[in-house]
């Protein structure tokens, strides 16, 4: 079985925004609605995750640098 391929960020957000459109649209059943929703939790999550790996690398980078500032990133 091979293993599962993590999707970029960008391409999660691509997702995301299709769903979000899906059920914007209510042509979908209450069924579908319902997979749609648990799919984008799972894809919000995976973007969190993207980001917290992403401002740990730059907190890092910065603690290379010398620079030992932490700043909050929205």
């Amino acid at each position: 079985m091979a293993a599962k391929q993590k999707k970029s960020f960008e391409e999660s957000l691509k997702e995301l925004d299709v769903i979000i459109d899906e059920l914007e649209d209510g042509e979908i059943t209450l069924e579908e609605s319902i997979a749609k929703y648990e799919k984008a939790v799972e894809l919000i999550e995976s973007c969190n995750q993207i980001l917290e790996s992403a401002q740990g690398k730059l907190k890092k980078i910065k603690e290379n640098m010398g620079e030992i500032t932490e700043e909050e990133f929205e």
